[in-house]
Formats: structure tokens, C-alpha cells, sequence
């Protein structure tokens, strides 16, 4: 999953939503392997009236059913401007 936090939130509140989408898929009997923050970046268009992101990569195991909570969660996040979960095939 990939996702875009809002450019304005400090680091420490950066780290903070990080942890907390993490402590999300953990609490749900999911399995993290990687998570990667790639810093801010240039979006190519705006996004609620933003012109940059900070973007995380999260790689993790979630059963399906878990992942439409998750994206529910995602959705109505505030500092969470879009996300994009996909399954890697094995």
C-alpha cells in the first residue's frame, strides 16, 4: 500500500500516523514486513488543495476482509490525502 500524508503535519505527527495505520494491521492479525517513508514529493495534481505529499509505502499481510476496514480507516483520515492498497501476487 502506498499513501499520502498531508505535507503540513510535523515529523513527529508524521511518525505518529505512521505507527498508527501500522498498530491498525497489527491489531487485526496482520503481518508488517517493510515500511518506508519516501518523504515529500511533488503530486502531479492537486490534491485538497495540496501541491506536495508526504508518501509512505507500507508492505504488509492482512486478510481481505481486513483490508475494506482498513481502507474505510484510510478514507476517513483527515491527514491521509489518498492511498493505494493492491495485492502482490507470490
Amino acid at each position: 500500500m502506498v499513501f499520502i500524508v498531508n505535507p503540513e503535519l510535523a515529523d513527529e505527527d508524521l511518525e505518529s500516523k505512521i505507527n498508527g495505520v501500522s498498530q491498525f494491521i497489527i491489531g487485526r492479525a496482520g503481518v508488517i514486513s517493510e515500511v518506508e517513508t519516501w518523504g515529500k514529493r511533488k503530486l502531479a495534481y492537486p490534491l485538497k488543495h495540496f501541491l506536495e505529499g508526504n508518501y509512505v509505502l507500507a508492505k504488509f499481510q492482512l486478510s481481505p476482509a481486513r483490508c475494506k476496514e482498513l481502507e474505510a480507516n484510510l478514507e476517513i483520515s483527515e491527514e491521509i490525502l489518498r492511498h493505494l492498497l493492491i495485492k502482490v501476487g507470490r
